[in-house]
């Protein structure tokens, strides 16, 4: 990481010894160490959350890519049917196009055709009746 070898790591343990002495050098060591390993875990927890996100953006990309491939198939198949279906619309609905419609019953048809049904259901004319 800092590029030290023994020799250096020597020689700045013998000055931390003259500089601290030796009754407070075992507690300064534990202080840098624990330093040392936070650092290390925060440089860890930095680079893996930056990998879990490059891989989360590559996983993003590809499921984009896949989605409009797969949804560009889908739009072909149902253009392709629809204009299949409008090639044989005449043969099915001919009834259907816009001069030839049937006029519906006039209301006065329909109260027409409910009072002789209600006349014969009181005379006694009504089907139920005659059996």
């Amino acid at each position: 990481m800092f590029d030290i070898g023994f020799v250096e790591l020597l020689i700045c343990g013998i000055i931390a010894l003259l500089v601290l002495g030796p009754e407070r050098l075992p507690s300064a060591a534990r202080t840098a160490g624990r330093w040392v390993g936070g650092a290390r875990r925060m440089v860890r927890q930095f680079t893996s959350e930056l990998d879990r996100e490059l891989k989360a953006e590559e996983l993003r990309e590809q499921l984009r890519k896949a989605g409009d491939v797969g949804l560009e198939d889908v739009e072909k198949t149902v253009k392709g049917a629809l204009d299949e279906a409008k090639k044989y619309e005449h043969m099915i609905l001919p009834e259907n196009s816009p001069g030839k419609t049937k006029p519906a019953q006039s209301e006065s048809s329909i109260s027409n055709d409910q009072s002789s049904s209600n006349t014969d259901q009181t005379s006694g004319n009504s089907p139920e009746s005659r059996s």
